[in-house]
């Protein structure tokens, strides 16, 4: 058993089609850290807390455990790791949420001979407190990527319904949140890098991710294409690009992705974020105002939901049976080699 201080799980965000996927493969190379393929265990399961229970009785581990591991829709028959195994450490573990979901994680590190686990979802952009509620030790790592790159990959990919004002609408609320949590956190807890440097000259910047995680890079992290056969479902046809090296020409394609009107549209709305992070505007003229006005309908309702949630998560925690933050025994790395 490794005595040193446990390592801080490590968890990727950023707006949805950024780049976390490459990066999860570019984690998940490195010999130390083991990054899964997305669930949908950890939201899902902090948001239905109240449903499971009292944590300190053991038959309600036991349910929980049954919830995380025999639902196709948690995705966790994805990690490869034994549902049995998993299960008996969730019902015989620690009595908070926060250590039965670490034990998926871990065991997913464990069976890739990996001693530190984290996690990928672009959704935990918009979840940061929560996440910090389950892992308080958490790290987190933000790729951003160019708005209008990622507006345009979102309108090319079959699972996205929502059309393209939402698709605006997400990437201006991911950066708006995501930038409070910068001004708040301590550095050693958040680290921004964007998907472009990451593609165009990544040992730096993955010199520089591995110095904020307090870990020695390795070179294979340049090569996650090697590992998107065993880190990537199959499913996921819409990640083909990470079955290729990393290539920079995949940066700037909203130049001939989106129409002239798109592209007004998106930089009216995105304002200044683009230059703050790095990114040189079109110089588009203003968008129609009736494009504009929809644009901001939709851009309320979202913020709107998202502040409903807040207040509801506020009224749960009244209700909570206990905490809910990982236990530091929880958290601890695994003994894999």
């Amino acid at each position: 058993m490794i005595t040193a201080p446990p390592a801080r799980p490590v968890f990727v965000l950023g707006c949805p089609r950024s780049g976390t996927t490459l990066l999860q493969l570019m984690l998940h190379a490195h010999p130390r850290i083991a990054l899964p393929p997305e669930n949908r265990f950890v939201l899902p399961a902090y948001e239905r807390r109240l449903g499971f229970g009292d944590l300190a009785r053991r038959e309600n581990r036991a349910a929980l455990a049954a919830w995380l591991t025999r639902r196709p829709e948690t995705r966790f028959h994805e990690l490869g790791v034994d549902p049995d195994a998993v299960a008996a450490r969730v019902t015989d573990g620690p009595p908070t949420l926060g250590s039965a979901l670490a034990v998926p994680l871990r065991a997913y590190a464990e069976r890739h001979g990996k001693v530190r686990w984290g996690d990928k979802r672009p959704a935990y952009a918009l979840h940061v407190t929560e996440i910090l509620r389950l892992f308080p030790d958490a790290q987190f790592v933000h790729l951003v990527r160019d708005g209008r790159d990622c507006v345009a990959s979102l309108l090319g990919v079959d699972w996205w319904h929502a059309g393209f004002h939402e698709a605006v609408a997400t990437w201006a609320q991911v950066m708006d949140t995501t930038r409070r949590h910068a001004r708040r956190l301590p550095p050693d807890s958040w680290h921004e890098l964007r998907y472009e440097d990451l593609l165009a000259d990544p040992e730096p910047v993955l010199r520089a991710l591995c110095a904020y995680l307090g870990e020695e890079y390795d070179p294979a992290m340049t090569a996650p294409h090697l590992l998107a056969d065993v880190a990537v479902p199959a499913r996921k046809t819409w990640h083909r690009n990470t079955h290729g090296a990393p290539d920079a020409a995949r940066s700037g394609t909203w130049r001939h992705r989106l129409t002239p009107d798109q592209v007004r549209l998106c930089e009216a709305a995105f304002g200044d974020r683009l230059a703050r992070a790095g990114y040189e505007p079109s110089g588009a003229v203003r968008p129609d105002p009736a494009d504009l006005l929809r644009y901001r309908k939709v851009s309320a309702l979202r913020r709107a939901a998202h502040a409903r949630r807040r207040l509801r998560d506020a009224g749960t925690r009244l209700r909570e049976h206990g905490p809910v933050a990982a236990r530091e025994d929880a958290r601890t790395e695994s003994t894999a080699p």
